[in-house]
């Protein structure tokens, strides 16, 4: 009875009798009675497992296991369980080959009958069976399981499972990743990220079971592929049959991320940004922005603002951490911002500028003096915002920059933090007016930002200046001319490129050229820096190449004539800086007259150096430095050297242009107020002669254009002007503005509907004449035919009286005559 009952229920037996009663297949031995009496499965199972475990599996039993369990898959789930205990005895007797091959078993059955619908049940005595292995110290076995769970995550199952979970195989590959075993400690690490990738596999993509998302999962799953990471070389292995632990970690980290959705890219975020803060692995920062790139690259483009929002707010959270790491933190957000850029749109696109922006303000505030790493950490962030508007389109750019410009503090505030974030503020400006391609000056410089960076060019200190000047060469220079005009000179510039304006231009210049030039003067008298002169020189000349015509050369030569007379008049200005005046207007001078290609204005132009070189050398560039120069030995009255502007008149209209405008206009003077829409245009003095008209008519309703005056009562003929030229022609032409148009519009209606729905007494009322000669006329005329028709009427008739006033008493007026 013992032996019977040893077959069904294995007591704990000697290993040797134990073994020989499992193995015993023969009829004729005296245990033949067990063997007949056990299930077939069992069986099936035993007959795989050879006599010397070195053998292997028996390949021929094996099929025919496989065969039953295809036949009867209702005996599926008690095979995975018998082959589960077999394996869980073999390894608590340390028979681990007999455990592998059972492994081995469960594998072949998993890949040959995972169509089946019970297939369920057997799994879970696979994961117990995969579970076994891993917890116990023989690596081999633990490399093993491994294989074995990530060939079962790759299956796809047909009916999924409410209750399995995968925490102890989460935990068990992430501490497998770490492994320090001097024995196949490689192999070790590679099967905890094979393990993690199969989890993964196995879970993203089903809600049904274990929500791996959350943070208790992703805390060691993260860390363990970063750690990976950081211990080998960041460069991409091309051989992808040897296979390190850091390539395939990474290749982890970029499916991982790239299968999380926009409510799950955050759980991935954070432990990422404190495995970085642990291990101080932000200076340096190789890794970091290696691993955002990472995450940059992988991460559906429609979800990468969401990075970069997470990585500002973990700015944030460090704003008291050490320079170094927030300049680190400035730099990675810098490489990767340009990534998110292209998704970033509309309100998003300002959020991030506006989050940017906060952190200068923040850094300027908490900072009495600015420190060379402080300073390090404000230009990441400048660059970071350089880096983000590059990637966006120039109508965007703009935007960003007037929205940049709006928060500049206002030069009333004089305290020395405010000054510094003015200039930093306007560095910022200046990184995105850098990534601007001009096209029209119409565009780049729309009045509302216009106005206020022309206020900025009038600011007291250099710095500022300076900077507003580098804004105004970004955004002028069309055509690289900036480094060719950086120095002052009268020599010519060889490599100067030119192409004449459009018509935009010449409208624009004409609209706010003035207060351009207007604010270059205000700001060459506020300092005697050689460097704050260069800046305003270069951005006038710049000025002048782009803009350059026959119709705004006059304007032009009347800046270059304010320059001087401020030179001449200003008393409170320096000899020295007065000289560099000169020498800035002589210097402009002779570029004008080579852009526009006015070669008598030249010849005018190099007598004035000529004469300037034999008797004051110091009224040409280069120019001087007021700390080098003795003031006392400069003579300033020298009136006989200056520009004049009677020449200049003469020249042009030698030249055959028109000096209208230069002979009767006043050079620019210093502190001239700005008029906020033009200081002199053509256009407006045209567009006005255009809309006036003479009527006698007292309604001031109507403006419009009448082409017969015979047949327009009311309307005076349009009186020419005297110079009625081509020029005038042009003029004429380019306007009124689409302002005037439906202006003049909505008058016309306005007058039509006035004459067809009011009374006839009130328009004769309305449109009563101011002079009454025809209707004196009338009178008369009517009067003598009632004297005539009186005389030839008989004597004894009487005229008949008529109570009603007679009808040609009634006074027509002029507007009703045909």
């Amino acid at each position: 009875m013992a032996l019977i009952r040893c077959c069904f229920e294995p007591p704990e037996l000697p290993e040797f009798f134990d073994s020989f009663v499992q193995k015993c297949t023969d009829p004729s031995c005296c245990c033949g009675c067990c063997s007949a009496l056990r299930p077939r499965y069992k069986r099936l199972v035993d007959n795989i497992f050879p006599v010397n475990p070195e053998d292997g599996l028996v390949k021929s039993n094996m099929e025919k296991l496989t065969f039953y369990s295809l036949s009867s898959p209702d005996k599926l789930d008690r095979i995975g369980e018998y082959l589960y205990q077999k394996a869980t005895k073999d390894i608590n007797r340390k028979r681990y080959k007999l455990a592998e091959i059972a492994m081995e078993a469960m594998d072949l059955l998993l890949q040959a009958c995972h169509a089946q619908t019970t297939l369920n049940l057997f799994v879970e005595s696979f994961l117990r069976m995969v579970q076994k292995l891993l917890e116990d110290s023989n690596p081999n076995l633990k490399i093993m399981a491994t294989n074995s769970f990530v060939k079962f995550a790759n299956i796809n199952e047909d009916t999924p499972s409410y209750h399995r979970r995968y925490d102890f195989f989460i935990s068990k590959f992430s501490s497998m990743c770490h492994s320090d075993s001097q024995d196949l400690r490689d192999s070790l690490r590679l099967a905890g990220i094979k393990g993690l990738q199969g989890v993964i596999r196995k879970t993203v993509s089903d809600d049904l079971v274990e929500n791996i998302w959350e943070a208790q999962h992703m805390e060691k799953i993260v860390p363990s592929l970063l750690f990976n990471m950081q211990s080998g070389d960041l460069t991409p292995v091309e051989d992808a049959t040897n296979v390190t632990p850091p390539v395939l970690a990474e290749e982890v980290l970029r499916e991982l991320v790239g299968r999380a959705s926009f409510g799950h890219i955050r759980s991935v975020l954070k432990p990422l940004l404190t495995h970085l803060d642990r291990h101080e692995l932000w200076v340096p920062n190789t890794f970091a922005i290696h691993t955002f790139r990472i995450v940059m690259i992988s991460i559906q483009p429609q979800y990468s603002y969401t990075v970069v929002e997470t990585l500002m707010q973990h700015l944030d959270s460090n704003f008291k951490s050490s320079p170094k790491t927030r300049t680190s933190l400035a730099v990675v957000l810098s490489k990767i911002i340009a990534i998110a850029a292209g998704e970033s749109v509309g309100p998003s696109a300002l959020d991030i500028i506006n989050n940017l922006l906060t952190h200068l303000r923040t850094s300027v505030s908490t900072t009495t003096e600015i420190t060379p790493e402080e300073s390090q950490y404000q230009e990441a962030l400048i660059n970071a915002l350089g880096e983000f508007a590059n990637h966006h389109p120039d109508y965007q750019k703009i935007e960003i920059m007037l929205f940049i410009m709006n928060t500049v503090p206002d030069l009333s505030k004089n305290s020395k933090s405010d000054q510094m974030l003015q200039n930093i503020l306007l560095k910022s400006l200046l990184k995105v007016g850098n990534q601007y391609s001009t096209v029209s000056f119409e565009k780049a410089f729309p009045a509302s930002f216009l106005q206020p960076l022309l206020r900025m060019a009038r600011a007291p200190h250099d710095p500022t200046r300076m900077i507003v000047m580098q804004i105004f060469q970004a955004l002028l220079d069309r055509h690289q001319n900036e480094k060719v005009l950086s120095n002052v000179s009268v020599k010519p510039y060889p490599a100067l490129s030119q192409e004449p304006p459009s018509r935009s231009d010449i409208i624009f210049t004409h609209k706010y050229g003035a207060n351009i030039m207007q604010a270059l003067i205000d700001s060459m008298a506020l300092s005697d820096r050689v460097d704050s002169l260069t800046a305003s020189y270069n951005t006038a000349a710049l000025l002048i190449v782009e803009m350059s015509c026959s119709e705004t050369v006059q304007e032009f030569l009347l800046f270059i004539l304010g320059i001087q007379q401020m030179a001449c008049t200003v008393e409170t200005l320096g000899a020295v800086h007065r000289c560099n005046l000169h020498s800035i207007s002589i210097a402009l001078l002779v570029l004008i007259s080579r852009v526009s290609g006015i070669n008598n204005l030249l010849e005018y132009a190099q007598k004035i150096i000529e004469a300037r070189r034999e008797e004051a050398i110091y009224y040409l560039p280069p120019l001087l430095e007021p700390k080098k120069v003795v003031s006392k030995n400069l003579n300033l009255s020298l009136p006989h050297l200056s520009i004049d502007k009677l020449a200049l008149g003469e020249y042009l209209q030698n030249a055959g242009m028109d000096a209208q405008r230069l002979n009767t206009g006043a050079p620019y003077t210093l502190n001239q107020a700005d008029n906020p829409g033009h200081r002199h245009s053509w256009v407006e003095s045209v567009s006005t002669h255009m809309t006036q008209r003479n009527s006698s008519a007292d309604l001031t309703l109507y403006n419009g254009d009448v082409d017969s005056v015979n047949s327009s009562p009311g309307v005076c003929k349009k009186s020419l002007s005297p110079e009625y030229n081509f020029d005038a022609m042009k003029r004429a032409l380019a306007e009124p503005t689409e302002a005037a148009k439906r202006e003049q519009r909505e008058r016309q209606m306005q007058i039509v509907r006035t004459f067809r729905e009011g009374e006839f007494d009130d328009l004769i009322r309305r449109t009563e004449p101011k002079h009454d000669l025809i209707q004196n006329r009338l009178n008369e005329l009517f009067n003598s035919l009632a004297v005539e028709r009186q005389i030839t009427q008989s004597d004894n008739k009487t005229a008949q009286t008529n109570s009603e006033k007679p009808v040609y008493e009634t006074k027509f007026p002029e507007l009703f005559y045909y």
